[in-house]
């Protein structure tokens, strides 16, 4: 008996400036990641109300509507969604916003500008299915 291929790797990226959505699309789609690009705070709640969850989730910290802070929130109380690794890609580099993120349950912080393979490195790791 064989048993089915893994789904692909799949992002949720809430993300408000162009240029880094772009990035991140094209970075994560060449890594053979389903990309699904939220432009705000409402597109990305939407998006974690109705789907099942991704591999990780990105988020930006400023965001309109919803900030990343609230949307981890709402992310943590989805059914299902508990367990989905976060990482807070953000240029807010106070202390307290990264030991905000991390007490609220993201899984890591990542300071723009970032380094696109630091940050593929942290995807992965965070993201690979665990056996």
């Amino acid at each position: 008996m064989t048993t089915p291929p893994n789904p692909p790797a799949s992002v949720l990226a809430a993300e408000d400036d162009e240029h880094i959505a772009y990035l991140l699309n094209f970075m994560l789609t060449r890594e053979k990641y389903t990309v699904h690009l939220a432009a705000n705070g409402k597109e990305a709640k939407r998006f974690i109300e109705n789907n099942p969850p991704p591999s990780i989730a990105l988020l930006d910290v400023m965001l309109p509507f919803f900030d990343g802070f609230a949307l981890l929130g709402i992310l943590r109380g989805q059914a299902g969604w508990k367990a989905t690794p976060v990482i807070m890609l953000t240029a807010k580099t106070q202390e307290q916003d990264i030991v905000r993120a991390l007490s609220a349950g993201a899984n890591d912080y990542i300071v723009k500008p970032f380094q696109p393979a630091d940050l593929l490195a942290r995807i992965k790791r965070l993201s690979l299915p665990r056996s």
